[in-house]
């Protein structure tokens, strides 16, 4: 294997080289218990308290005390389902959310329903859109609360957040959002977007895995849903803060948000670069999601009559690193839930293959890319031809 190539950023990242070096100290020097009351542990609160303005910074959060640290997206999804159910179930027990969520607000929501909550999940348009009129149709007098990703981790689409927000507070319902594939991708101001609780997570914007956070405005009313020591997390998240990781996570907020817009320019030449190469050299292929509402560091594309896992596993074989769908549900056979919600056909989903670009991603690697996926497609068809008016 001559070259490795990863384009499966939307999974996760690297860990920065400054996002690193901000994580070293404390591991062998800043190493208290940041829930102790000596030197050492007042040390360590001190970097979980940097990380967390800069958390509030990045977002614009009225106060820091809004933000607390969870081990990832999952926890801070499952937390904001399963906390504002609980916590408001004397209000109503009705929850919407969308049809192509992550598995970790799908789940949630399912396990709700076993306790006797009602879902429902909104379909959505073939771009991956959520329909706003559908959305007011499926509001109840009992509804407590809408959750709506941001960002669509599997096809990219970006949901119109602020409308939907508006949406709820106009009926007095709560607003979540899984914000996870947002945060350093788009312009995320919590004030500003009406948004009461937001996920995201280190691992997506090159910081460390194993930690994440979630906003809550402050007057949410939310249960914990980890039971341990009483003053950790401000009495809502019990746990021993992870602060080597709470720390990179911090800067890793800090640098994705200050350099989005430079990021995000280059994510798009590069998207509109491997594209322009597609359409040379493949053919009989589909782009899905939004043409334009869309996060430029995704491209899912389906190629018609082969299956995404080979196409994934001989391009592995040539040193390139991509995915069919979300790491969660990698191993998976099934046909994306994200895209048969969309309505795209169960033998074109299969043929799907997520490219997720990062930072790094040169057009040097998008040649070198497009190169062997020509070499791949043609071998995957030699064996199973492209079924008639397939096109």
């Amino acid at each position: 294997m001559e070259r490795r190539i990863y384009l499966d950023n939307a999974s996760t990242t690297f860990v920065s080289s400054e996002v690193l070096e901000e994580m070293m100290p404390c591991f062998n020097v800043i190493y208290g218990n940041a829930g102790s009351l000596h030197s050492y542990g007042r040390e360590a609160m001190a970097v979980v308290d940097k990380a967390r303005d800069r958390i509030k910074t990045a977002i614009n959060a009225s106060k820091a005390n809004e933000i607390y640290f969870t081990s990832g997206g999952t926890e801070s999804d499952d937390w904001a389902i399963l906390g504002v159910a609980h916590a408001n179930a004397d209000k109503g027990k009705h929850i919407i959310t969308s049809q192509i969520e992550h598995h970790a607000v799908l789940n949630a929501c399912h396990q709700l329903e076993k306790e006797g909550f009602e879902i429902t999940y909104l379909p959505v348009n073939k771009h991956g859109l959520v329909d706003l009129a559908e959305l007011l149709h499926a509001i109840r007098k009992d509804t407590i609360l809408i959750s709506i990703m941001a960002v669509n981790n599997e096809v990219g689409t970006i949901q119109n957040v602020k409308a939907i927000a508006k949406i709820a507070h106009g009926y007095d319902i709560l607003f979540h959002t899984d914000a996870v594939q947002a945060v350093g991708v788009m312009s995320i101001d919590v004030q500003d977007m009406d948004i009461d609780l937001l996920s995201m997570s280190s691992h997506k914007l090159h910081g460390p895995k194993g930690v994440g956070a979630l906003y809550v405005r402050n007057g949410v009313k939310i249960d914990p849903i980890l039971f341990g020591g009483i003053n950790q997390e401000r009495g809502k998240r019990a746990g021993t803060e992870n602060v080597p990781a709470i720390a990179g996570f911090g800067k890793a907020v800090e640098i994705a948000v200050k350099n989005h817009i430079i990021n995000n320019k280059k994510f798009k030449t590069i998207r509109e670069y491997f594209l322009e190469k597609l359409e040379e050299k493949v053919d009989h292929y589909q782009v899905n999601g939004h043409p334009h509402q869309k996060a430029n560091s995704i491209l899912n594309v389906s190629f018609y009559g082969i299956e995404g896992e080979s196409v994934l596993m001989l391009l592995d074989l040539a040193g390139i690193c991509v995915s069919t769908s979300s790491a969660c549900t990698s191993k998976s056979l099934l046909p994306s839930h994200v895209l048969q919600a969309m309505g795209v056909a169960d033998d074109v989903a299969q043929g799907a293959v997520r490219f997720s670009f990062g930072t790094n991603t040169s057009k040097s690697d998008v040649d070198y890319v497009i190169d062997e996926l020509v070499k791949v497609i043609a071998k995957l068809r030699a064996i199973s031809p492209i079924q008639a008016g397939r096109v």
